[in-house]
């Protein structure tokens, strides 16, 4: 073949060369436009190979580019934000709802003969709050089985069922299982997906979204117990249960519609469980600073809520004026948890938390150790329900921060396992306030200034360790 195309380039430089002499005879027309022909063959042969080159190179250009395309993180749009919508009924149903037992759904009256009734009550709550810690691997494993959509449902389905069984309890034990267990493991299912996947929607303005995500907490708490304490004083609290559930029913369908992965399932096929669970996070120190700093931290959150109440009543303070209290410590948790988020997306994520923490901590040993007066209490009130919500604002940004977004999902199982500890603040500085002799209710402030001090200094360490710089933003 090509020294067929040499003869031909050969023949018509003979002939064009023989053409420009006046002596040369005429070629007949036949000869020239068989030459001709075969010229413009190989011209077109070789102008459809350049062609097809540059369609292949074109097309690996078009799948670079979509590949690209799908790593960047949209930030924004009616998608996204769906998904906030969904994970903040998330956050109002399973943590919102915690914040309405006890005497807004008035169980010590049905159970007031029961030695010591409140503080088995209690662990319903503590239980509920470990088998939502607990879960995370288990959503992991069962979101790669059978796809996060299915474990929405499961979840959504298990907390309106807890709800509507406790509302048949005629003994304590039930609502560990019903309020406890069903309704717990519901609201991990619910739970871990949504902040699996939130972050994938945002980049630069995560934590905003999360924070807004967040304020479903507060929103929840502040809401449903103007719901259900006249529910609870008409129609009992059987059918204030029951009521309960439906209104999560419907709050978790919403959740069910708008929660989206970013990525389709078919880019993440069924993997092992040694795939699914990267435990060589723990082998970044980094991490285990963040996991060890934020749990030392919120083992204070959860004393005042406890005992603020009970402080006000020993201070002489009116029963409304208590409920007062707790009010305002949940509309300012509710504002901070949203402003946080707002912060951190400007002056960074872990920055915020650091100081949220330090200012915590500060406010237990400063205002409330000297808080006398319902208005001192209440100052305290406002500052620590506003600064003390920086780590649930801001735990799944600074964990993707720290690990990236492949081993984010067995980092926030891991950070979650460890909230278990947590939960027992309260137990624990229950026993120092029984054990050391001093003015009531003390060890409970020392306690929660002590473990938040504790835990913004270790996330000061990590910082530094991150950025080299105690200024950088990060």
């Amino acid at each position: 073949m090509t020294t067929d195309i040499g003869e031909d380039l050969h023949r018509t430089h003979t002939i064009e060369s023989v053409a420009t002499l006046p002596s040369a005879p005429a070629r007949s027309l036949d000869s020239n436009v068989i030459v001709e022909s075969k010229i413009a063959s190989h011209h077109s042969s070789k102008h459809d190979q350049e062609y097809i080159e540059n369609a292949l190179e074109s097309n690996e250009k078009m799948d670079q580019k979509t590949v690209n395309e799908e790593d960047i993180i949209p930030d924004g749009g009616l998608r996204a934000w769906l998904v906030v919508l969904g994970a903040f009924f998330t956050q109002f149903t399973a943590f919102g709802t915690a914040s309405s037992w006890g005497k807004r759904i008035n169980q010590e009256n049905v159970f007031s003969s029961v030695p010591n009734a409140q503080l088995q009550l209690s662990f319903a709550g503590t239980l509920m709050e470990v088998c939502v810690d607990m879960m995370g691997p288990l959503v992991q494993i069962l979101s790669n089985k059978f796809g996060y959509r299915a474990v929405l449902i499961t979840g959504a389905l298990l907390m309106v069922l807890g709800l509507e069984m406790a509302g048949f309890t005629s003994q304590i034990w039930h609502l560990y299982l019903t309020q406890g267990v069903l309704f717990g493991t519901g609201a991990s299912f619910m739970f871990v997906t949504a902040m699996n996947a939130a972050p994938q929607w945002f980049d630069k303005r995560r934590g905003l979204a999360l924070g807004l995500i967040s304020s479903g907490s507060g929103a929840g708490g502040l809401i449903l117990p103007f719901i259900l304490t006249p529910l609870n004083n008409t129609i009992g609290i059987g059918w204030s249960y029951r009521v309960l559930g439906f209104i999560i029913l419907g709050c978790a369908i919403v959740s069910c519609v708008c929660i989206k992965m970013r990525f389709k399932s078919s880019k993440q096929p069924t993997r092992k469980l040694k795939e699914l669970f990267n435990f060589e996070v723990l082998k970044d120190l980094n991490y285990c600073l963040w996991v060890l700093g934020s749990m030392i931290g919120l083992m204070g959150f959860f004393v005042p809520y406890f005992f603020l109440p009970s402080h006000a009543t020993y201070l002489g303070i009116s029963s409304e004026n208590s409920t007062v209290v707790v009010a305002v410590m949940s509309a300012s948790n509710f504002l901070g948890r949203i402003s946080i988020g707002f912060i951190a997306d400007r002056f960074g994520r872990l920055n915020t938390d650091i100081v949220c923490l330090l200012i915590t901590g500060l406010s237990a040993v400063t205002i409330w150790m000297y808080a006398y007066t319902f208005e001192v209490l209440l100052a305290f009130a406002v500052v620590f329900g506003f600064f003390c919500a920086s780590y649930f604002t801001l735990l799944s940004p600074i964990t993707a921060t720290i690990l990236g977004m492949e081993r984010y999902p067995t980092g926030l199982s891991i950070l979650l396992l460890s909230n278990c500890v947590s939960v027992f603040g309260p137990s624990i500085a229950s026993a120092v306030e029984s054990t050391v002799d001093a003015e009531p209710y003390l060890a409970y402030k020392v306690f929660t200034g002590v473990v938040y001090l504790l835990g913004g200094l270790i996330l000061c360490v990590l910082k530094v360790r991150m950025t080299k710089s105690v200024f950088a933003n990060i």
